[in-house]
């Protein structure tokens, strides 16, 4: 064989295993866009939420304590 045929085939070989490769990353890259996008878009900021759970845990005494006076008639 030619040197120059070895050449081509070792480019040949090199272009298709570069092009596997950039096949791979291009659907690892689309896989991982799909997951963002299921992502939420926006978060409770942690003082929003301590707010929130404190109003309803007062909701809930309340609840409980008007309970507790309608059990004792």
């Amino acid at each position: 064989m030619e040197t120059q045929n070895l050449i081509n085939l070792g480019l040949a070989g090199s272009a298709s295993v570069l092009g596997w490769f950039a096949r791979e990353l291009w659907s690892a890259v689309k896989e991982l866009k799909a997951d963002i996008a299921k992502l939420p878009r926006y978060y409770v900021q942690r003082e929003d939420y301590r707010e929130d759970t404190r109003e309803i845990k007062e909701m809930l005494g309340k609840i409980f304590d008007k309970l507790d006076m309608k059990q004792d008639k």
